[in-house]
């Protein structure tokens, strides 16, 4: 039998909480068992047509580069299929947020303790912001889309929040703290590249979705 120290020991994805956290998937942990959209949706009552948190799939079905197989992150840095690739997308909270420097009205705002908040009093639905994030956070569950192209009447944004009132009593968001294989990590962005790194993986996201992500702390995980 191999010894406890032969053995990898899966930790926890919520490693800190509260000001200053990040949320960042490891996306060759991730198994699209749906978990992470359960949580979500059971914890803050959302629509069943609507959800805060989806698990993109791409290149379905097909198997990565020999000797790359679930190593997506190091396929794509060889330039090679990462084969099929399952990615949690919600709102990160981005240190750059580019929903925030498009909104015309001040709906959206980088709060100082980090979390990006959607004022609902202010937006008007004129859907910019889901034009600009590249993440596909910003759902409009009330948009008559026809209507949003002309007037901009687009309902009121909701996103994933990172569970911020779960975080102010010490808990993790609920999204990480039921996923199965710990594919959502929760922490300071040190943390979380520490993290990466002692699982052997790497971000899935490119130099340029690093930088809007974290800012200047996307040198850490380098």
């Amino acid at each position: 039998m191999s010894t406890e120290q032969d053995q990898e020991v899966m930790r926890d994805g919520v490693m800190s909480t509260g000001e200053d956290t990040r949320i960042f998937p490891d996306v060759e942990a991730c198994i699209d068992c749906g978990g992470c959209v359960v949580a979500c949706k059971r914890t803050w009552d959302i629509d069943r047509g609507n959800q805060r948190i989806s698990i993109s799939t791409m290149l379905e079905g097909q198997e990565g580069a020999k000797g790359l197989n679930a190593k997506s992150s190091q396929a794509l840095d060889q330039g090679k299929s990462p084969g099929e690739t399952s990615v949690p997308m919600q709102c990160y909270h981005c240190d750059n947020a580019p929903c925030v420097s498009v909104c015309p009205v001040d709906s959206l705002v980088k709060k100082d303790n980090g979390f990006v908040e959607v004022r609902e009093n202010l937006c008007v639905g004129c859907q910019y912001c889901l034009s600009a994030c590249p993440f596909g956070a910003p759902q409009f569950p009330e948009s008559d889309e026809g209507a949003a192209q002309l007037f901009g009447s687009g309902g009121t944004m909701d996103k994933c929040t990172m569970c911020e009132d779960r975080q102010d009593v010490g808990k993790g968001p609920a999204c990480a703290e039921e996923c199965a294989t710990d594919a959502i990590l929760v922490g300071k962005t040190s943390e979380i590249a520490d993290e990466l790194d002692r699982r052997d993986s790497k971000p899935f996201f490119n130099e340029k979705a690093m930088t809007v992500i974290f800012g200047d702390e996307a040198e850490a995980f380098e």
